[in-house]
């Protein structure tokens, strides 16, 4: 898939305020700090598309990012250790739990994963979340270029071992960088093998009115 348009539609405080789907969307969440907004960026080829800090819990917001004019890219807030009250936190949870369980035109929910570390508890419920709430979902490692390849692969038997003890089947497992761009075009092909294809209409044969040469 070749991006070639990427703007923010708008950003909604609460599931409520989300405007009726116009197109297919496909969410990233993950924990604060998982590097979501930098991951978002380099999918869509712009430096500041999505706004990123160095403080977690950047994104309060349910953002719309319009894709290619095809699709909508649906940046949600982060969960974890995000600076804000127990009473925000809450509305966090409520909201981005109404959208993904209510969303009709959501297509995919991709879960970010901080790849330096081991399996956190915290993004293992929250895919099983997923999964009991009958989700399609799939994971992506995050950050893969700031660890050695020994480091990673360890990381990553610990994390498949992980997954089937909590009996946990994404659809994919992507391992990515913001940095590098690894991890890009199969994101980008993945979903664009899942958007509607436009049906090309056959062209009717005109028929020869042959009378003008009695």
């Amino acid at each position: 898939m070749k991006i070639e348009t990427a703007e923010f539609r708008y950003g909604c405080s609460h599931f409520e305020d989300i405007p009726v789907a116009s197109l297919p969307e496909f969410a990233f969440v993950g924990r604060s700090n998982v590097g979501k907004s930098s991951l978002i960026n380099m999918l869509a080829g712009r430096k500041e598309l999505a706004h990123t800090s160095r403080k977690p819990g950047k994104t309060q917001c349910i953002n719309f990012f319009e894709i290619n004019h095809a699709w909508h890219l649906v940046d949600l807030p982060g969960y974890g250790y995000a600076k804000v009250s127990k009473a925000k936190q809450l509305d966090f949870n409520q909201d981005v739990s109404s959208y993904l369980t209510q969303r009709s035109s959501l297509g995919q929910v991709f879960l970010l994963v901080d790849s330096q570390l081991k399996p956190l508890e915290q993004d293992l419920y929250f895919a099983q979340w997923l999964q009991q709430s009958q989700l399609s979902y799939s994971l992506i490692l995050t950050k893969t270029d700031r660890i050695s390849h020994s480091t990673a692969g360890s990381h990553e038997v610990l994390f498949e071992q992980t997954l089937k003890d909590w009996k946990l089947k994404p659809n994919e497992i992507f391992k990515c960088s913001a940095k590098t761009r690894k991890g890009r075009n199969d994101i980008l092909q993945w979903i664009d093998g899942r958007l509607p294809r436009k049906s090309k209409k056959k062209q009717k044969t005109p028929t020869i009115n042959l009378n003008w040469m009695k």
